[in-house]
């Protein structure tokens, strides 16, 4: 039996309610991971103004890098929420698995507005700054793979990407969001204020966000019930033993998709600060309609995606990527009308591949060990070259002295890509219309 005939074999929807099932599923994944990814990504959009509150030193460059660094630390951790959560949801179902992340979440971003300073506690609030990025770390682990698995078995197969796109577009709006609080406290506040008090709102506003997400979590039905036989067996023994290609083939997927996505969602922002000297709130709000742009076309990217074919859609994006990265840098310093273009036409790229990987993943498994498949695939993936990305692009510029050259990392990143989309043979996956 292939993998694409057995991804609806976990469950049975009536003809009659399937839609709406599905429907459901979708704007839950959609508010679940648009919340998570606001909140996980706010430290990002936040890092010029926490680095010099963490991390004192007469150079910015240094304080800057070393609140990026701490930035990265969250995804080392991602890998073992995704086997926690994946463990919980291939075993006990995909709701509780799913609920669970969002409380970490939840938590973990109340617990950033309400951090001490070094001014305030020293070493221990940088330690405790690092211990809570830990813990958001811990919770996105588990979230995206949850939430796509989750909409992909809700799904019809005719309907897979249409309804997929819907996680991209809450992970990518969850950027978005978090750019538009980010400028909005921003331009009310002074630096001062910003600097004082007015960094914590947007982490604090994560505890009403949490609590509407979970309402609508729990209104869902569970697509993979728990069993005692399915109690019995190890996800992630099964899923190394039995799927190591697929794993290898999502991880190269992941780490195409993220390392491409990030330098638009996290590391551009600071470029057009720090690098090219444009004024920060503007800057937010060029990153709110650039990546809410990308994010509001993910349902039309799905909607391509089910006709074309996902391999053709998601080598559409990478290639892309390939063509257009550096010259939109080099456009960006002409203005920041041109930069807010550039941002945008290089955004675009990542509705293709995002719609395709998110889609794409869920069908390379197996249904017994789905979510921890999907959740380490992805995880793994953005080890390699999500959560690094905005380290390396400072890097590259600082080592280089070429304001470009982060566009050598996105091209790399891309011919990963390539070369696993390309790895999936008609015959491992039929789902994966050609």
């Amino acid at each position: 039996m292939s993998n694409a005939s057995v991804l609806g074999a976990t469950h049975k929807i009536p003809a009659k309610t399937a839609h709406a099932d599905s429907k459901r599923a979708a704007a839950s994944g959609f508010v679940g991971t648009l919340i998570e990814y606001y909140d996980f990504s706010l430290y990002g959009y936040m890092a010029v103004v926490i680095a010099p509150l963490f991390f004192p030193s007469g150079d910015p460059t240094v304080s800057l890098l070393a609140a990026l660094a701490v930035f990265g630390t969250a995804y080392f951790v991602r890998p073992l929420g995704g086997i926690v959560f994946g463990h919980i949801g291939d075993k006990y179902g995909r709701k509780t698995a799913l609920l669970g992340t969002l409380i970490c979440m939840g938590v973990g971003s109340t617990l950033m507005g309400l951090l001490p300073t070094f001014d305030q506690a020293g070493y221990f609030a940088t330690a405790l700054l690092v211990l809570v990025r830990l813990l958001q770390g811990f919770s996105a682990g588990g979230e995206v793979g949850g939430s796509a698995t989750f909409i992909s078995e809700s799904s019809p197969p005719h309907l897979r990407a249409t309804f997929g796109s819907f996680t991209p577009m809450g992970s990518t709006g969850g950027f978005a969001l978090a750019a538009a609080v980010a400028g909005a406290v921003t331009a009310l506040t002074t630096a001062e204020q910003m600097a004082s008090w007015g960094w914590r709102i947007p982490f604090l506003l994560a505890l009403p966000l949490t609590l509407l997400c979970i309402w609508a979590r729990t209104r869902v039905k569970e697509t993979y019930e728990g069993t005692p036989e399915k109690k019995e067996h190890s996800p992630v023994r099964e899923l190394f033993r039995f799927q190591g290609k697929a794993l290898l083939q999502s991880t190269a997927i992941s780490a195409a998709t993220n390392g491409t996505a990030y330098i638009g969602l996290t590391y551009m922002s600071i470029h057009l600060v720090k690098q090219l000297g444009y004024p920060a709130s503007s800057v937010y709000w060029v990153a709110t309609l650039a990546i809410g742009l990308s994010a509001l076309l993910m349902p039309l990217g799905g909607y391509i995606g089910d006709r074309i074919g996902l391999r053709r859609l998601m080598l559409a994006g990478l290639v892309g990527y390939i063509i257009v990265t550096y010259p939109a840098m080099a456009l960006m310093e002409r203005g920041l009308a041109m930069a807010t273009l550039a941002y945008i036409v290089l955004m675009l790229n990542t509705v293709a591949t995002q719609v395709s990987a998110y889609t794409i993943l869920p069908v390379l498994f197996e249904p017994r060990y789905r979510y921890t498949g999907v959740a380490s695939g992805w995880n793994f993936g953005v080890i390699i070259a999500g959560g690094t990305a905005p380290y390396i692009a400072v890097k590259l510029v600082q080592l280089t002295e070429n304001r470009q050259s982060p566009a050598y990392f996105v091209i790399a990143a891309a011919i990963v890509g390539l070369i696993g989309i390309l790895s999936i043979r008609r015959d491992q996956c039929k789902a994966i219309a050609y």
